[in-house]
């Protein structure tokens, strides 16, 4: 063998060697036959009705706006858009608290002494976990899936299969009347986890996305007789065609389901010596 085809031979096996060491992404083929739309809305619907209140403390990252901001935050989470989150820092305790009970928004900086208050626009919520939608959108993202599925289905909705989640995918009219949100859904025998919900323009174009990561089995503390739920540990959170390495991640600490909240968790008095400013919609 010449020495340039001895070459030629070692190059070929490295290449070889080099492939076989490669790890091959496989995608996932759906182990059962194609679910229904209607089979799939009442999965979505009903992990919805089962999570319907959250209390719980999460570890906060935002990169949005090439700003990193890290925060640790306790969160009341109502599914109708009530919303309560506290910022806590070490060693200053609580520097920020956020309340909207759906409609009004008030945002109270304790370190300037200043209330902001005005309507619960996406801008408004986001002053503190940075996830600019409306309330009821932030709630149900907190909670473990998205916007709220109609029971009666449109005529209009699409199933299909993401292999790379191994997940059916529902793809519905957005409850808005523009665009559409697709929930990804894996059915693990006698439980489901919402892995990803992305909106989308009415062109298909991404307009807001999440995936759920690092599931574990929560049970509500006011109802010790119910099946425990598969809830994710870890959200990402990101617009558009953004990165997750652009947008929020939450992490869950510790948290309680279904508990009730009282009313005045989700309004805010400013207090003594404290301005008061109304912010409008951007």
């Amino acid at each position: 063998m010449s020495a340039r085809a001895g070459r030629a031979v070692a190059f070929v096996l490295v290449v070889v060697a080099g492939l076989a060491g490669c790890p091959r992404h496989v995608r996932i083929e759906r182990p059962y036959p194609p679910p229904s739309a209607a089979g799939l809305r009442e999965l979505v619907r009903a992990r919805q009705q089962q999570v319907r209140t959250l209390n719980g403390r999460v570890r906060a990252t935002s990169w949005m706006g090439g700003d990193r901001v890290k925060a640790t935050v306790l969160v009341l989470a109502e599914r109708p858009g009530r919303l309560r989150l506290e910022a806590e820092v070490t060693l200053q305790g609580t520097v920020a608290v956020l309340a909207t009970d759906g409609a009004r928004f008030a945002f109270l900086d304790t370190r300037h002494n200043e209330l902001r208050r005005g309507p619960a626009c996406p801008a408004n919520v986001a002053s503190l976990i940075r996830i600019p939608l409306a309330p009821q959108d932030v709630a149900a993202i907190l909670l473990g899936d998205g916007p709220p599925v109609a029971a009666a289905a449109t005529g209009d909705d699409q199933v299909s299969w993401d292999g790379d989640l191994g997940a059916d995918v529902l793809d519905v009219p957005a409850n808005s009347g523009t665009g559409r949100v697709r929930y990804a859904i894996k059915q693990l025998g006698d439980r489901i986890q919402i892995a990803a919900v992305t909106a989308v323009t009415s062109e298909a174009a991404p307009i807001w996305r999440v995936s759920f990561e690092d599931f574990t089995d929560v049970r509500a503390s006011a109802e010790p007789a119910a099946p425990a739920l598969s809830l994710p540990e870890t959200i990402h959170f990101a617009e558009a065609t953004a990165s997750f390495d652009d947008g929020v991640e939450i992490h869950f600490k510790d948290r309680t389901l279904n508990d009730p909240s009282p009313p005045e968790s989700f309004t805010l008095i400013a207090p003594a010596n404290t301005s008061t400013v109304d912010v409008p919609c951007p």
